[in-house]
C-alpha cells in the first residue's frame, strides 16, 4: 500500500551538448518538469516530456504544471492511498487530455511503488533483458558532409540503428548520402508530421535506401492518410505522434495505417497505457521500440525499463546521457556498452537525483502536502 506524503515539481533547465534540429525547429537548452512523490520518507520521480513550446504537441511544460497543480494534486490528495500504480489512471480520468502530465505523475507513483517493493522496476513490469540495444536520432544537418561526420561519429561509438530526421528539402539527399557511405547500417528516417500525401513522388523515392521505417511522415493526427500511404509505399510506416493511447493504437492497426509502433510513455499517457499498447503488439505481432524525447535522467530511466519488454524488439532512441548533456541531474549516467544500455538494477528507476545540480538548474519548484 503507497500512502502519498507529499507532491513536489520541480522545473529544470539543461543546455544541450549541440543543437538539435528537426522540421519543428532547433533546440539548444531542454527545459524539464520534475515530478516527486513521497511516501513513507521514500522519494519517486517522474519526468514530464513536454516541451517549451506547443510544436511536437499542444501539451508544453507550462500546460503540464498547471494541470499538475490546480488538477491532478486535488485528486491525489482526495485519493492519497493506492494499492498498485495502474490505479492511478482511473483515479486521474476526470480529466481530459493532458497525457504528458499524467503520465509524469504516475511515472513518480511507479518509482516509488517499485523502491518500496526493492526491486528494479523492469522486474515489476515484466522485462526480460538487463541492456536494450540503443539507436541515435541524428537532428538536421547544415551540410551533407557535417551529417555524413556525424553518423560516422554515432557508428563508432556502437549505436545499432541510425535514425535520420528529414523534411522536405532535406530527405532523398542526405539519405541517399548515408546509404551510399554507409551501405550495411540499420537506417531508418523521420518526418515528425512534415509531409501531405501531395509528397507521394519523394516519399516513393524513400523506397531505394532499404530503410528499417519510415516515421510519422503525414499529419500527427492522421490515420487514414497514413493508411493510404501505407499502401503505396514498400518502406514500413511507424506512427509516432498520431500514437496517443491503446485505443489510437488499436485503430491504427485495424486500418493498417502502420506496421511498426514507436512508443514514448509520455505520449501515450503513461505506463499503464504502454504495457497495453505492448499486450496489443504482442497479439498483433507488431514490432515496438521505444521513443526519446531529450529526456534528463529521469526520463532516460524510464525508457530503458519499458524496453527490457519482450515486444520491444527494435534498437530505441535511448542514447547514452553524453549524447545530450554534459552534466545531467540524475546519476550515474547512463554509458553505451557494445552499442547497448544495461538496465539500472537498484530498486526503482535505479537512478539518484543529484540534488546540487537539481538547484543549480531549476528555474522553479514547489511542494504540497497531500
Amino acid at each position: 500500500m503507497i500512502r502519498l506524503e507529499r507532491l513536489s515539481l520541480f522545473l529544470v533547465e539543461l543546455p544541450l551538448v549541440a543543437p538539435f534540429a528537426t522540421s519543428f525547429g532547433e533546440e539548444r537548452t531542454k527545459q524539464a518538469l520534475l515530478v516527486s512523490l513521497t511516501a513513507d520518507g521514500v522519494m519517486g520521480w517522474g519526468e514530464c516530456v513536454a516541451g517549451s513550446g506547443p510544436w511536437y504537441s499542444w501539451e508544453t511544460v507550462e500546460t503540464a504544471r498547471y494541470v499538475i497543480s490546480e488538477h491532478i494534486r486535488p485528486l491525489l490528495s482526495s485519493r492519497k492511498v493506492f494499492e498498485h500504480p495502474s490505479e492511478l489512471p482511473a483515479a486521474l480520468a476526470p480529466i481530459r487530455g493532458h497525457g504528458m502530465a499524467k503520465a509524469a505523475v504516475e511515472a513518480a507513483l511507479w518509482d516509488l511503488y517499485a523502491r518500496l517493493q526493492r526491486k528494479p522496476l523492469y522486474q515489476l513490469l515484466g522485462g526480460v533483458r538487463e541492456a536494450v540495444p540503443a539507436g541515435v536520432s541524428v537532428g538536421i544537418q547544415p551540410d551533407i558532409p557535417s551529417l555524413l561526420a556525424a553518423v560516422e561519429g554515432y557508428l563508432a561509438e556502437g549505436y545499432q540503428r541510425i535514425k535520420l530526421k528529414i523534411k522536405p528539402g532535406w530527405d532523398v539527399e542526405p539519405l541517399r548520402a548515408v546509404r551510399e557511405r554507409f551501405p550495411d547500417v540499420l537506417l531508418s528516417a523521420d518526418a515528425n508530421a512534415a509531409y501531405t500525401l501531395a509528397d507521394l513522388p519523394t516519399l516513393r523515392e524513400l523506397d531505394r535506401f532499404g530503410l528499417l521505417m519510415l516515421e510519422q511522415p503525414l499529419h500527427f493526427e492522421d490515420l487514414l492518410e497514413h493508411a493510404q500511404l501505407a499502401r503505396e509505399l514498400a518502406t514500413p510506416i511507424c506512427l509516432d505522434e498520431s500514437i496517443t493511447s491503446a485505443r489510437r493504437a488499436r485503430e491504427a492497426l485495424a486500418l493498417g495505417a502502420c506496421r511498426i509502433i514507436n512508443v514514448k510513455p509520455g505520449r501515450v499517457g503513461g505506463l499503464t497505457e504502454a504495457l497495453e499498447i505492448h499486450a496489443l503488439a504482442l497479439e498483433r505481432g507488431i514490432p515496438l521500440w521505444c521513443g526519446g524525447m531529450l529526456e534528463t535522467g529521469i526520463g532516460r530511466a524510464l525508457n530503458v525499463h519499458l524496453a527490457t519488454l519482450p515486444g520491444f524488439t527494435l534498437p530505441h532512441d535511448i542514447s547514452a546521457t553524453k549524447r545530450y548533456f554534459r552534466e545531467d541531474i540524475a546519476d550515474p549516467p547512463f554509458e553505451l556498452r557494445d552499442g547497448h544500455l544495461p538496465v539500472p538494477q537498484r530498486p526503482g528507476l535505479g537512478v539518484e537525483i543529484n540534488w546540487d545540480r537539481l538547484l543549480r538548474s531549476a528555474t522553479w519548484s514547489r511542494t504540497w502536502k497531500l
